[in-house]
Parts: structure tokens; C-alpha cells; sequence
């Protein structure tokens, strides 16, 4: 089965392991999902990852975070589409829950949280929000 959207794939996935309080789990591999969730890691929102090459195609196993019973992740929101791309320069980057989620971002330097494009004065595509 082929996906439209790889990236609202995998945050539809993760979704639904929060909902069914999973520990972790399987996502098909590629470039910027494993950088997607790199940066979830980095900002604290699961536990780790690892990538399982095993398989005729590579998946990256997502440990999720739980704190008392609850996700770390409260929400996961795809925002450019494949039929709609949403571009923002430096100062049209959104704060996610005032300052509490991040969004992420896809520059000409690499796929980066809102913040740390705002650092770099660089503007891009938005690719999801997470808070």
C-alpha cells in the first residue's frame, strides 16, 4: 500500500500508540522522519528511538515517555499538506502553545525546531506541530 503522506503517517501512528498507551512503536524509515524524531527526543517529548535495518525496509522503533500515566506528547498536528504546502519566513514562525510545543520546520539547513530556525534567521516550510 503506498502512503500519500509519510510524515501525517507516522504522526498518526504515534498518535494512536499514545491513545492505546503503547510503550512503543514500528514507523517505516526515511531521511526526515528520522530526523523528525530526533528532534522529539531532543525536546524531551519520548524517550528515545533506534533504527531496526533488519527488514526489506528499515523501521525506527519509537519508545514513547509517560509521566504519571500521561504522554509526554499532548498533541500531534500535520500542518503543511502535500496539497498544501505552508511556508513561513523568520518572522511568521508561529509559537506552539506559547512557547509550551514546538514546531518543526524544514530550512535550507536541515529539518530544525521553530525556535532554532528563529536563531538562524531562517524561514521554511512547516511541517508539523507537537506540544
Amino acid at each position: 500500500m503506498t502512503v500519500t503522506d509519510p510524515i501525517a503517517d507516522m504522526l498518526t501512528r504515534i498518535r494512536n500508540a499514545i491513545m492505546a498507551d503503547h510503550d512503543c512503536v514500528l514507523v517505516p524509515s526515511s531521511k526526515v522522519k528520522l530526523a523528525i524524531i530526533k528532534i522529539l527526543r531532543d525536546e524531551g517529548f519520548i524517550h528515545r528511538y533506534e533504527v531496526l535495518r533488519g527488514q526489506a525496509q528499515p523501521m525506527i522503533n519509537v519508545y514513547l515517555k509517560y509521566t504519571d500515566g500521561k504522554s509526554a506528547i499532548l498533541g500531534l498536528e500535520r500542518v503543511s499538506k502535500p496539497g498544501l504546502k505552508v511556508y513561513a519566513e523568520r518572522r511568521e514562525i508561529p509559537r506552539v502553545y506559547g512557547g509550551l510545543g514546538i514546531a518543526v520546520l524544514s530550512t535550507s539547513k536541515g529539518i530544525m525546531t521553530g525556535q532554532e530556525a528563529w536563531r538562524q534567521r531562517l524561514g521554511g516550510e512547516i511541517l508539523c506541530y507537537v506540544w
